[in-house]
């Protein structure tokens, strides 16, 4: 079963910057509304950004807005999430997931059926 497959992920310095990228080729051809969310040990998984399936449309928590930004090329069925002038705080498991119904630039995670197994973000000072 093709998953969503995230990648990108490592440990850098507080102020660098890192790009995360997520294989969505399962849903080529269809419709579908993206997103970020990330977890921290023994903190709830939070939305950090959302993006509509043309990407024209994209969506933001206030913690990141301004220092990350959402794309996604359906071309080559990648979805992405650049992350710059990063903190400590934003040290977490990064997860991409995907939705085919409901309404787009959601960051609440009922909002998405589909997920990936995540990859891990470091951010030192």
């Amino acid at each position: 079963q093709v998953r969503l497959a995230e990648s990108g992920g490592g440990s850098v310095q507080a102020g660098g910057s890192l790009r995360l990228a997520c294989d969505i080729s399962k849903y080529r051809d269809k419709i579908t509304c993206m997103a970020w969310f990330r977890q921290s040990p023994g903190k709830a998984r939070e939305g950090v950004a959302a993006i509509t399936s043309g990407g024209g449309g994209t969506q933001y928590a206030d913690s990141v807005k301004g220092r990350f930004t959402i794309s996604r090329d359906n071309i080559n069925h990648t979805m992405y999430l650049q992350m710059n002038s990063l903190q400590d705080e934003d040290t977490a498991t990064y997860f991409c997931a995907a939705a085919q119904t409901g309404r787009c630039l959601s960051l609440r995670q009922v909002s998405y059926d589909d997920w990936g197994q995540g990859t891990q973000v470091f951010v030192s000072s």
